[in-house]
């Protein structure tokens, strides 16, 4: 834990310190929250600072959620450095960062589990147990910090479903806030993974975001045909030489699979793993 709080940044070292901070707060307040893992980037910051300039207040936490981890061996190499993460929370203008103990999170409700492919396919096949575990932390935070609005990246395609689902079933008086995907200048979507890959993987990974770039171009040409779509995808992403965990169109309203009989817009999501790092990555199709 941090030693001390850097000026202008509440530090919340446990459940008990947040609900002192909260009951100081007036009614009608606006709270804006973002739940995080540390390790942050330039994508963490730029929901805290929406949340920051959103909402009257923000708060975010830091917590490694071993839920969310099928392999403990992942779990111990998530980089964690709280004392770096808190300095750039304070530079994004963000009121509190909340660091609960494993035990502060272990009252996490049971919540039974959520239905339809989104909980079934994609990263919650290839990452069994995933979607439950951050859906029962998430919703522990949103009880806990009783905010207004959560932020969520859109890089995180489907937990950003789930996680609405979740809040319009639950927790009616949140807003969960989409905020775009944040890249690098190459076009690499930031994740605190990047930091694993070698300077060869580095540049093998942006197969991602070209396999991507590759779609808009067959989509923008006109081909409509969800299988066509899903191989122009796929294809691009072995031509580079990446293990495809899967290459689908989704229909964004549903998270259902893509087909003739839903509206759309379509979201292309991507997962792949590039020198033993695990990387995803979406596009939207014929949205706004």
């Amino acid at each position: 834990m941090p030693a001390k709080a850097p000026p202008g940044l509440t530090l919340l070292e446990g459940r008990e310190a947040l609900r002192e901070w909260s009951a100081e707060i007036p009614d009608g307040t606006s709270l804006g929250f973002v739940p995080t893992m540390g390790s942050l980037h330039e994508g963490h910051l730029s929901l805290a600072r929406q949340a920051a300039s959103t909402c009257s207040k923000a708060v975010v936490s830091i917590f490694v959620n071993p839920l969310q981890f099928g392999d403990p061996e992942d779990f111990s190499r998530y980089p964690r450095d709280p004392l770096a993460d808190c300095a750039l929370l304070a530079d994004a203008a963000v009121d509190a960062v909340y660091l609960p103990a494993a035990a502060d999170m272990e009252a996490s409700i049971r919540r039974r589990p959520a239905e339809g492919p989104a909980a079934e396919r994609w990263e919650a096949e290839f990452r069994p147990g995933h979607c439950e575990g951050m859906l029962t932390v998430v919703g522990e935070f949103f009880r806990q910090v009783g905010a207004t609005h959560a932020f969520f990246g859109e890089k995180d395609a489907q937990q950003l479903f789930l996680v609405r689902e979740m809040a319009a079933a639950s927790f009616p008086g949140l807003e969960v806030v989409s905020c775009p995907t944040v890249r690098e200048p190459d076009g690499l979507a930031l994740s605190s993974r990047n930091a694993r890959l070698t300077a060869d993987d580095r540049k093998l990974a942006l197969a991602l975001p070209e396999s991507l770039a590759v779609l808009a171009g067959g989509w923008e040409g006109g081909e409509r045909g969800i299988a066509v779509l899903e191989e122009i995808l796929a294809a691009s992403l072995k031509r580079e030489g990446v293990q495809v965990d899967y290459a689908s169109l989704v229909d964004d309203p549903t998270f259902h699979p893509a087909g003739p009989s839903l509206s759309g817009p379509w979201r292309a999501c991507v997962a792949a793993r590039v020198g033993g790092v695990r990387l995803i990555d979406n596009l939207l199709l014929g949205g706004p």
